[in-house]
C-alpha cells in the first residue's frame, strides 16, 4: 500500500478569480493582465448568447466569437477553429461554457500555443487541468500538456443560474467522479485527500438544494466551489478506470459526457473499493454515509439523475467492444483491470441495478 506521506504535489501555474459577476467584470481584466489584444472568444451553441456578452465585455480586444463547440471535440471542429484563430490574427482565446468550449481552447492552445482564458458555465472541472482530448474515427485520445492549461479561471456562479437542473446535477456528479479517482490515484497526495473530500461535500451538499431551488445563488456558488477543487483533484493526479471508461463511452459511442460520468461512477468505485479502501471511506465521510458506492448511485436516484448505460443509448451488443478498449491500454489504476471484471462492471451499469 502506498506511503501517504511519500508524495510529489505540482500545484498549477494559473490564476483563479472567483465571484458573482465575474465573467462580465474581470474577464477582461485578466486578458489584459496577459497582454491579450486579439481574443478569440470560443463556445458551444448553447451558450452563445453568454459569450457573446463576454465578448462585449471585452471590447475591441475581442476579435470574434466561435460558437461551434462540440462534445468530445470531434477534431474536424478543432481544425476550424486553429484555422479561425490563424486567420484573425489572435493571440489568445477565451472559453465560455462547459467541458466542450474549454476542450476546444484547449485544442487550440495544444495547437498554436496561444494563451487560454476560461470562464465555466459548468461543474465539468477541465479548466482546472492540463488534460486535453480530441475525438477522430470514432476514438477518444487525451494527453497532458502544460500549454492547454488556462493562465487564467474566472469562475461566475451566475453563469450557472440557468444551467437546467437535470444538467446541474449530471455535472456535478462528474465533478464528484474527478475526486473520486484522485483519492485513489498512484501520485494523490495530502493536500489532494484534502481537497477531493472537501470538494465532494461541497457537491454533494448542493446538489440536492439546486434540484429544488435551482435559482439560489449560494448552492450555486457552493456547487462551483466543490467542482474548482474536483477539478484541481483531475489536474494534479492520474486517471484510472473510471475516466478511461468514459472516454470510451464517449468517443466511440457518442454518450452524453457528464451523464456517462453520473452512471458509471457507483460502479467503477464499487469495483476499486476492495484495494482502495481509504479512498472509499474518504468519499463515504463526505456524502455522510456508510457505503460510497451505494451513496453515489441514491445521489442520482434522490436527483433523477440517469442510472443505466441502457438509458444512454448504449447497445447490450456494445458492451463487449467498450470492455476490450477500456483494457487496450495500461494505466493506473488500484485494482488490476481485466477485461472481464470491466464487462461485468459495464454490465451492471447497462443495466443500472445497485452496486454489489
Amino acid at each position: 500500500m502506498k506511503n501517504f506521506l511519500d508524495f510529489s504535489y505540482d500545484a498549477q501555474p494559473m490564476r483563479v478569480v472567483f465571484r458573482p459577476g465575474a465573467a462580465l467584470t474581470a474577464t477582461a481584466g485578466e486578458a489584459e493582465r496577459l497582454g491579450l489584444r486579439r481574443v478569440l472568444v470560443l463556445s458551444g451553441a448553447r451558450g452563445a448568447d453568454t459569450a457573446r456578452a463576454v465578448a462585449d465585455s471585452l471590447g475591441d480586444v475581442c476579435v470574434g466569437v466561435h460558437a461551434e463547440a462540440k462534445m468530445h471535440v470531434p477534431v474536424e471542429v478543432a481544425d476550424r477553429a486553429v484555422e479561425l484563430a490563424r486567420t484573425l490574427g489572435a493571440d489568445g482565446c477565451v472559453a465560455v461554457g462547459g467541458g466542450s468550449a474549454v476542450g476546444l481552447g484547449k485544442a487550440i492552445a495544444l495547437r498554436t500555443g496561444l494563451p487560454l482564458i476560461a470562464v465555466p458555465s459548468t461543474y465539468a472541472g477541465s479548466e482546472m487541468t492540463p488534460v486535453w482530448g480530441l475525438t477522430e474515427n470514432g476514438a477518444k485520445r487525451t494527453g497532458r500538456d502544460p500549454a492547454v492549461l488556462p493562465r487564467s479561471v474566472v469562475y461566475d456562479p451566475e453563469l450557472t443560474l440557468e444551467l437546467p437542473v437535470p444538467l446541474t446535477v449530471t455535472s456535478g456528479i462528474n465533478a464528484i467522479a474527478h475526486s473520486v479517482e484522485a483519492l485513489y490515484a498512484p501520485d494523490t497526495s495530502p493536500l489532494i485527500a484534502l481537497m477531493a473530500e472537501e470538494g465532494v461535500r461541497a457537491i454533494a451538499g448542493a446538489l440536492p438544494q439546486l434540484a429544488t431551488e435551482s435559482t439560489s445563488l449560494e448552492a450555486r456558488s457552493r456547487a462551483l466551489y466543490g467542482a474548482w477543487l474536483c477539478g484541481s483533484c483531475l489536474g494534479g493526479t492520474t486517471m484510472g478506470l473510471h475516466h478511461k471508461l468514459c472516454h470510451v463511452l464517449g468517443g466511440t459511442f457518442g454518450l452524453p459526457h457528464a451523464e456517462t460520468h453520473t452512471v458509471v461512477l457507483p460502479y467503477a468505485l464499487a469495483y476499486n473499493a476492495p484495494a482502495a479502501p481509504e479512498a472509499a471511506a474518504a468519499v463515504a465521510r463526505a456524502l455522510d454515509a456508510g457505503d460510497a458506492p451505494r451513496a453515489l448511485w441514491d445521489l442520482a436516484r434522490r436527483l433523477d439523475a440517469p442510472r443505466s448505460l441502457a438509458e444512454l443509448g448504449l447497445k447490450e451488443d456494445d458492451l463487449a467492444t467498450a470492455a476490450a478498449q477500456a483494457v487496450s491500454q495500461e494505466y493506473a489504476n488500484p485494482r488490476p483491470v481485466t477485461e472481464d471484471g470491466v464487462l461485468a462492471l459495464l454490465r451492471a451499469a447497462y443495466e443500472g441495478t445497485p452496486p454489489a
